[in-house]
């Protein structure tokens, strides 16, 4: 009885090391590294984050792993994985200080201040250098000017899916956050992949704000 229990708290043991030893190969993750430079100063402030993968997130890897073999007709699946880098300024009753947390039910920024499309990306070897080659690492850079997304930045995201390359027409999906609804179409829609909030950076006229947004599938 004793050599039954030693060997079944042994197997179970195997299995879950088993199942973590699979979880890290599962994992989609993302960080942030954020550079702003005033040109009037000189100052550069800089920082780094971890954020949040949402829901939709599944369901826009779903649509690109189907390519354009969608079953429902006239129906083409989306072009962009990750299309644009958007920031905001929150809701209007947040602490600018001390915003709340992200949650994954997060499907659209709540008061988006400005989106740019990503400038470059790169695919990143383990140890944080450019790869020749395809890895499961990228990184997505863009830079907002002097006179754009001017204002107290607590929030930012991730756009890709459905996206209008018109970064003037907006389609988030609302509301912003909430009971999660997965019967909500993502089609035609803003798909919001990453977001995140933070104590506010304040970007001044003469600032410019650099993002790389680096996502380990």
């Amino acid at each position: 009885m004793i050599k039954d229990n030693v060997k079944r708290a042994s197997d179970m043991s195997k299995m879950a090391l088993s199942i973590l030893h699979e979880d890290q190969y599962r994992c989609f993750s993302g960080e942030i590294f954020w550079k702003m430079t005033c040109s009037l100063t000189g100052k550069v402030t800089e920082g780094h984050f971890k954020n949040i993968v949402t829901l939709d997130a599944s369901i826009l890897i779903a649509r690109l792993m189907n390519g354009n073999g969608s079953s429902v007709p006239h129906q083409s699946e989306p072009s962009f994985g990750v299309y644009a880098l958007a920031v905001g300024t929150g809701d209007l009753s947040w602490n600018l200080q001390s915003p709340p947390p992200a949650t994954n039910t997060q499907r659209s920024l709540w008061n988006e201040l400005d989106r740019k499309a990503i400038q470059s990306t790169n695919f990143i070897n383990q140890n944080g250098t450019i790869s020749g080659i395809p890895t499961n690492i990228i990184d997505y850079t863009t830079t907002f000017a002097e006179s754009e997304a001017v204002g107290p930045i607590v929030e930012m995201g991730l756009l890709g899916g459905d996206i209008s390359t018109n970064l003037s027409i907006r389609n988030p999906v609302l509301p912003p956050n909430g009971a999660y609804d997965p019967t909500v179409d993502l089609v035609g829609l803003d798909t919001l992949l990453n977001y995140k909030t933070f104590n506010v950076i304040n970007k001044g006229p003469t600032s410019t704000l650099s993002w790389t947004w680096r996502l380990t599938y």
